[in-house]
Formats: C-alpha cells, sequence, structure tokens
C-alpha cells in the first residue's frame, strides 16, 4: 500500500467517526445566580510609573547616627543614672530601634553598649536609656559628650 493511501485512508476513518458523532452538539447554558451583570475585567497591564513614588527604599529609612541621637538628657534623674548605673540618656528619633540607638552611640562617642532600654514619653519623643560596659565610666563619657 503505497503511501499517500495510507495518510488517505487514516483522513477517511477521523471523518467517519466525527459524523458518528455528529457535530450539533448541545451546549449547556451557564446558570445566571445573580440579576446584576458584572463586567468581568480581564485585561491586566503591567504597571508602568511615571516616576517613582519614594526616593529611597522601604528598609534604608534615612536615618543615619546623627539623626538617631538627638541630644543628651541632662535632667537630674538622668545625671544620678550616670552617676549611678553607667547609664547615658538620650532623646532620639522616633523611628529609631535599640539597634540603630546602640550603634550609633558606639560609632559617635567609642564606647561598647551593654543594653539599650527605650521609652516613648507622653509628648511624643523617644528616650533611650544607655547602659554602658563595666569597662567604660559614664561619668568620663559624659565629660567627653559635654553634659557636665
Amino acid at each position: 500500500m503505497p503511501k499517500n493511501a495510507a495518510v488517505g485512508k487514516k483522513k477517511a476513518l477521523i471523518a467517519a467517526k466525527a459524523v458518528k458523532k455528529g457535530v450539533q452538539t448541545k451546549t449547556t447554558r451557564k446558570t445566571r445566580k445573580s440579576v446584576v451583570f458584572h463586567r468581568p475585567r480581564t485585561l491586566q497591564l503591567q504597571r508602568d510609573p511615571k516616576y517613582l513614588r519614594k526616593s529611597t527604599g522601604a528598609g534604608d529609612r534615612g536615618l543615619d547616627k546623627y539623626q538617631i541621637l538627638r541630644f543628651p538628657l541632662t535632667t537630674e534623674r538622668a545625671m544620678k543614672k550616670i552617676e549611678d548605673n553607667r547609664t547615658i540618656v538620650f532623646i532620639v528619633d522616633v523611628r529609631a530601634n535599640k539597634r540603630q540607638i546602640k550603634a550609633a552611640v558606639e560609632s559617635m562617642y567609642n564606647v561598647r553598649a551593654a543594653k539599650v532600654n527605650t521609652l516613648i514619653r507622653p509628648d511624643g519623643q523617644k528616650k533611650a536609656f544607655v547602659q554602658l560596659t563595666p569597662d567604660y565610666d559614664a561619668l568620663d563619657v559624659a565629660n567627653k559628650i559635654g553634659i557636665l
């Protein structure tokens, strides 16, 4: 049997199958459960902004060590903490976290901080209590800063 005849026979079998099956198949309609027609939104365009909405990234937050530490507190209570607890009290940026405050103090004043406690005062400012390690004297650091 030639090759063309085999291809022709195959096509004939497919055609005979289609004739037996029939082309007029009944399609079922989707039942509508709502009386209101909501137009489907199918076109999803890729974003193409004209300009950047933020100049810096979200992780950066734009805080450097000079913005984090605003000023040291010089109240009587803060002075007592310097003398008794090796703790220096700062007013810091509200957006700064404890790790950032610790790093800023260590880099600006060349000391090691043991821990940092923070609170937000009723006037909305953040107060940070930076406790120094035992090998640093808070009085010397306070003199260097210019508190005493």
